[in-house]
């Protein structure tokens, strides 16, 4: 029997329609080490889902991209969340979705080189301000998702009917966990 995807049409939509996410990763003391990132969404000929994040030309501390604190997080601990939101001054439609992620790098070489190629060319589709970034020559962040949990209603405000007071909350459990 086929298991249910992690992420449901409608996890999907909300992700395809943000702009950001918040990447949360743990830096060495411990404390959570919190940055905003830009992002794109694929899916292989197996349905596997990947979350791409590049390392790009915007302004950093140093010029070698590994050298990033929220690089240098993930390789030592790989685990890390995604929080995407909504807000809007009318509360009745805010919403999130928190992803439970692992990270790695990936380099614009073999073996990850087609999904590389994928990804930049995914992130410039979505973020016309890449077109003049050399994102084809740095390494990249992809995320699996291994959990995600999300509240309020994440449909198209537009086109989603009002909902009453209080909020919703959905969670899936953990990859490889069995459902009772």
């Amino acid at each position: 029997m086929p298991s249910e995807p992690l992420l449901s049409v409608v996890h999907r939509q909300f992700l395809a329609t943000a702009r950001t996410a918040t990447l949360a990763t743990i830096a060495p003391g411990g404390r959570p080490r919190l940055v905003p990132i830009c992002f794109a969404v694929s899916e292989d000929s197996a349905g596997n889902l990947a979350i791409h994040s590049p390392l790009d030309d915007k302004p950093k501390q140093g010029a070698d991209r590994r050298a990033l604190a929220r690089v240098r997080d993930l390789l030592a601990r790989p685990e890390a969340t995604l929080l995407v939101d909504r807000w809007s001054e009318d509360w009745n439609v805010l919403a999130w979705l928190r992803l439970d992620v692992v990270g790695e790098l990936i380099e614009p070489e073999r073996p990850t080189l087609e999904e590389h190629v994928a990804a930049v060319a995914a992130l410039r589709a979505r973020y016309p301000q890449y077109a003049t970034h050399r994102l084809e020559e740095r390494p990249m962040l992809r995320f699996t998702v291994e959990r995600v949990v999300s509240w309020g209603d994440l449909r198209d405000p537009g086109t989603a009917p009002r909902r009453a007071v209080g909020g919703s909350a959905w969670s899936s459990l953990p990859r490889g966990t069995p459902r009772r």
